[in-house]
């Protein structure tokens, strides 16, 4: 990772330890690790003070460590996590109190209590807050991670054939994604007919027919970050009521995408995607219209009913609404969206995206 991203990230977390009296904060969640360092790897912790950013990992990923985190002292561990902390932590100066990411496991943070002599607490949302707005080089990630998605699903089409399963679809667009040099940012939702009124669907045996329906949401995640995105095809003549629910579904979506800029209230966008299939007969989906993403697949902010706060320009976001009729289909369209200053950018809209394209 570029060092002066990485400096530029390190006075960004610091200017939040600042303003909550944190002099170390032990950091636990691997994306946070990764956004902290640069890591890549597993298994490895990060701790942040005033002076210094360190990364605790062990003999495994000591070369990569030093490959990609040029900016941090890496300490290879040898025994357990905590007693590395507790090792280290007499050597920080003026360290008298220890802050421990909340979202650290109850497992982990006993063993800190009984490992380490400084005092501990907990505290949330500190790298999360500085995550929100993403720098220059992780929007080209993302963009990245979504070129990838859309050409790994055009590569697959040819392969929607009546007569493939719905693990043989999702496997395929996998190894085309790996074809590409990325890996999934999350498992595979390839789901035929009326399947897909389940939106976390799992792929199983179920085999496409010469008429049938699919949905495929999916996602590719380069150099530590994600994209995500969902399609629905048809194979052989769309019913009438596909077609409508397909046309309420994507109205919903523009209807939602016409309200991204900075400044947007997250609750306004998420209305209009719902206000516009209320109008219809058919049934309001119960997630969330959209949410953030990036070294994970779900972040914040979270576009849903009654969600507080407002876009910030920087922020990448999807927008995914659906219609989910049990027994008979389900039809949602997910986008990747840049928030800019003064309106949007869709980081997707190269990828296939016609109901009628994957006819056989």
């Amino acid at each position: 990772m570029n060092r002066e991203v990485m400096a530029k990230r390190a006075r960004a977390i610091r200017r939040q330890l600042t303003k909550k009296r944190i002099s170390c904060l032990i950091v636990t969640r691997p994306a946070n690790v990764t956004y902290a360092t640069g890591f890549l790897g597993d298994d490895s912790w990060a701790v942040v003070t005033h002076n210094q950013v360190y990364l605790l990992t062990d003999s495994r990923y000591t070369e990569q460590a030093q490959a990609e985190c040029p900016s941090c002292r890496i300490i290879e561990r040898a025994g357990p996590m905590a007693e590395a902390v507790a090792e280290l932590a007499p050597k920080l100066k003026s360290v008298r109190t220890i802050t421990v990411e909340k979202s650290t496991s109850v497992a982990d943070f006993e063993q800190l209590k009984r490992a380490v002599k400084a005092r501990l607490r907990t505290s949330a949302n500190i790298i999360e807050t500085t995550r929100l707005v993403k720098d220059e080089s992780e929007i080209v990630a993302v963009k990245s991670a979504a070129s990838i998605a859309t050409k790994a699903l055009g590569q697959t089409l040819s392969y929607i054939k009546p007569g493939v399963s719905e693990s043989e679809l999702s496997g395929m667009l996998d190894f085309q994604i790996r074809k590409l040099g990325a890996r999934n940012s999350f498992e595979t939702i390839v789901a035929f007919g009326a399947n897909a009124s389940r939106p976390h669907h799992q792929p199983g045996a179920k085999k496409l027919k010469k008429e049938d329906t699919i949905l495929i949401d999916f996602g590719a995640k380069y150099r530590g970050y994600c994209s995500d995105i969902t399609r629905c095809f048809t194979v052989g003549t769309p019913t009438p009521f596909f077609k409508k629910v397909f046309d309420v579904v994507e109205q919903a979506q523009a209807a939602a995408i016409k309200k991204i800029r900075a400044g947007a209230r997250l609750a306004e966008i998420d209305s209009a995607a719902r206000e516009t299939i209320a109008k219809t007969d058919l049934p309001v989906y119960g997630h969330g219209t959209g949410h953030g993403f990036g070294l994970e697949i779900h972040e914040s902010p979270f576009l849903k009913a009654g969600g507080k706060g407002k876009l910030e320009a920087g922020q990448v976001i999807t927008i995914e609404p659906g219609v989910y009729i049990p027994g008979k289909l389900g039809v949602r369209i997910e986008d990747d969206i840049l928030v800019t200053e003064t309106g949007r950018r869709i980081l997707t809209r190269g990828c296939p995206h016609s109901p009628l394209l994957a006819n056989a």
